[in-house]
């Protein structure tokens, strides 16, 4: 696979990681229901779809609040503790790819198309994720502990994977499985390829959607910018 030419228009692509290149969002639920266990409560199925693409202060206010916890920035901090600590255990062994995500991945590199990693997961965890999805596919990475709490669905995540990168988000394809994140990308100017994964996701004016990665390369990323 060749670089696409400059008419085609892409600039780089944006890749969500939980529940988009790898299916890690179930090592998360490992993780929240049992920290709303040692909270002294229970997280059901359709609290827990709420926090998928969620930043890790949101989720440990949300866990304090369905448990019925006091909610200070002493206990925010010492939840988000306690689920960091329990996901880094689960995040030492290898991940599960998403279908079709390491090739994608592989094809973008292969056609010399900047990537970025555009993760809500904080820096430390994110860096032990990355020992299964390889640093090598990535020229910058942006974790939910860098955006100075403007965490998706904010558009600042993919606002500064493109400034980084030095590529306009128009000229950018982000690549996502949540509502929280498809809205950060959509809103930020990029255009949001959808694969949805645990929670549906709702249809957008910027957003195309696929069953999986499966099957796509550099000629189907730059197929969906417009053409101007």
């Amino acid at each position: 696979m060749t670089a696409p030419s400059s008419s085609d228009g892409l600039g780089a692509v944006l890749w969500d990681m939980d529940g988009t290149l790898v299916d890690s969002e179930k090592l998360w639920d490992v993780a929240l229901y049992e920290c709303a266990e040692a909270l002294g409560g229970t997280l059901s199925e359709t609290q827990r779809m709420t926090l998928v693409g969620s930043n890790m202060d949101a989720t440990a206010t949300y866990l304090l609040e369905v448990t019925g916890s006091e909610i200070t920035p002493e206990s925010v901090a010492d939840t988000g503790a306690w689920i960091r600590r329990r996901t880094a255990r689960l995040f030492d062994d290898a991940l599960p790819w998403r279908p079709g995500a390491r090739e994608a991945l592989a094809a973008v590199k292969a056609a010399g198309i900047p990537s970025a990693l555009v993760t809500s997961t904080e820096r430390a965890l994110t860096e032990l994720a990355l020992e299964t999805i390889g640093r090598e596919f990535f020229d910058v990475t942006v974790c939910g502990d860098e955006v100075d709490g403007l965490n998706k669905p904010h558009p600042r995540p993919y606002l500064k994977a493109a400034e980084l990168l030095g590529v306009a988000p128009e000229r950018c394809v982000a690549v996502e499985d949540s509502p929280p994140g498809a809205a950060s990308a959509e809103s930020a100017g990029c255009v949001v390829l959808v694969v949805p994964n645990d929670v549906e996701v709702p249809d957008g004016p910027g957003r195309v959607f696929r069953e999986s990665l499966a099957g796509v390369d550099v000629g189907v990323l730059a197929a969906l910018l417009p053409r101007v």
